[in-house]
């Protein structure tokens, strides 16, 4: 059966899922609504069904590939929080020192896609490590319906406290070059423009389809950014416009790129908002920026 992408959709599907997605409604509210669309036997319950992630078909990167070296790297979460933890990977072989890269999850915790995005950055030639949010929780449950729950559950301070531990630690790990980089996605994305205001050691910061900071912090923003939009993203795009008013009024460093006709979530490729050419072209502009700004002395 051919792989089905975001124009098999209703675009009223497509918002009423993002609104799912991100919690504005309930799995109910979706299924209610979705009701309206189905057509042609596929019932609301097989739409949400066929919007979820296939983890394992998407896989480009084997956990036991033999070209990287992985594990579970438990660090101390600031404030007496406790312990966090994180996806550790990185080349089973180097020549020299190598840059770092913190990799932020969507708002399901460190699921398979996440891991993968990890091992995929160790295959550049950077040490990578994708902190789980919801590891006080048990961790990444094995299930998105599941991990939704828990991710309403959060204590934001504590999961901003806890990337910004991963960076800092990241800067110090023996093997590299000190030189740090962060890439994040929807909830990540949004991680990223939040520690670029936090971290002055930030050395290149990547959000894909994230919300914008905190206004009048941005000036403190030091790190050069490359920001990621899809097209059809009303409740992420229309956070720019301000957000770009003040990073000119900054003086900050920034590229953004906003990709016609994509859904957010379209790097995704576990999921129908997946969309390959904005995909590729996002991702190459990523990797040459992370090699620009990274691997200088």
């Amino acid at each position: 059966m051919p792989r089905l992408t975001a124009a098999d959709f209703d675009p009223a599907v497509l918002r009423l899922f993002d609104q799912y997605v991100h919690g504005a409604i309930s799995r109910r509210g979706f299924l209610d609504g979705a009701g309206r669309y189905a057509a042609g036997g596929m019932t609301a319950a097989g739409l949400l069904a066929a919007l979820a992630p296939d983890f394992a078909s998407a896989r480009q990167v084997d956990p036991a590939d033999p070209r990287l070296l992985a594990s579970t790297l438990a660090f101390d979460s600031p404030q007496g929080y406790g312990k966090a933890s994180g996806y550790l990977v990185r080349p089973a072989r180097t020549a020299g020192d190598i840059p770092a890269v913190l990799v932020v999850h969507e708002n399901r915790g460190l699921n398979p896609h996440i891991e993968d995005i990890a091992r995929r950055l160790a295959l550049e030639g950077y040490l990578v490590l994708a902190p789980d949010a919801l590891f006080t929780l048990g961790g990444y449950p094995g299930d998105e319906d599941k991990a939704r729950e828990l991710f309403g559950k959060l204590d934001p301070p504590r999961v901003q406290a806890d990337f910004l531990a991963a960076a800092r630690l990241l800067k110090t790990q023996a093997g590299t070059n000190g030189r740090v980089g962060a890439v994040g996605f929807c909830f990540g994305g949004g991680v990223v423009n939040w520690l670029a205001t936090q971290w002055p050691d930030l050395n290149a910061g990547v959000p894909f389809y994230g919300v914008a900071p905190r206004l009048d912090d941005v000036p403190r923003i030091r790190a050069p950014l490359m920001l990621h939009f899809a097209g059809h993203d009303p409740r992420v795009d229309a956070t720019w416009p301000t957000y770009e008013a003040a990073l000119k009024a900054a003086g900050a460093k920034y590229e953004a790129f906003f990709y016609p006709g994509v859904e957010h979530g379209f790097n995704n490729d576990t999921t129908p908002r997946y969309d390959a050419k904005a995909a590729a072209l996002a991702w190459q502009r990523t990797l040459a920026f992370l090699a620009q700004n990274l691997r200088a002395a």
